[in-house]
């Protein structure tokens, strides 16, 4: 198992901002993790005392971050991704906060190339599913340009 230290030297996002505390499991297709700062009180995505459940988006993208980076070995320059858009989510909690225990992130590359991802993504707790989708990531948006 990958630790939250190994983690956050993977990933830009750093300090309270780093949501996943380990990777447990990981192939070229997909990866699963773990997270416990929904429940933080402190937690920089939380409004008015609350973490909504549109905010799993954010932890999946974290996942698929270390994915990428995980796919690009260790000797691999970092690529900065871009979540560019999100499809087919469905909430079926109205918040995270008030979880108890671990969350399980997992990510599923269904398509992509060098710069373009599809991944089907969710989140669970206790094995009962909180949110799920699809996202679109863009590991070089500069390139976007050159072809247009």
């Amino acid at each position: 198992m990958l630790d939250r230290a190994w983690v956050a030297a993977h990933i830009p996002h750093q300090g309270s901002m780093c949501l996943l505390d380990a990777v447990k499991d990981w192939s070229d297709s997909a990866i699963a993790c773990r997270a416990s700062s929904h429940t933080d009180p402190t937690n920089p995505l939380r409004a008015e005392g609350r973490l909504g459940a549109t905010n799993g988006i954010e932890y999946a993208a974290q996942a698929m971050a270390i994915h990428g980076a995980l796919i690009a070995g260790d000797n691999a320059e970092p690529r900065q991704g871009y979540l560019t858009s999100v499809r087919s989510v469905s909430l079926h909690v109205a918040r995270l906060d008030d979880l108890q225990g671990e969350l399980d992130v997992r990510a599923e590359r269904l398509s992509g190339d060098a710069n373009n991802i599809l991944y089907q993504f969710s989140l669970s707790h206790a094995g009962r599913c909180l949110l799920e989708g699809r996202a679109a990531v863009v590991l070089d948006a500069t390139a976007l340009k050159e072809h247009s």
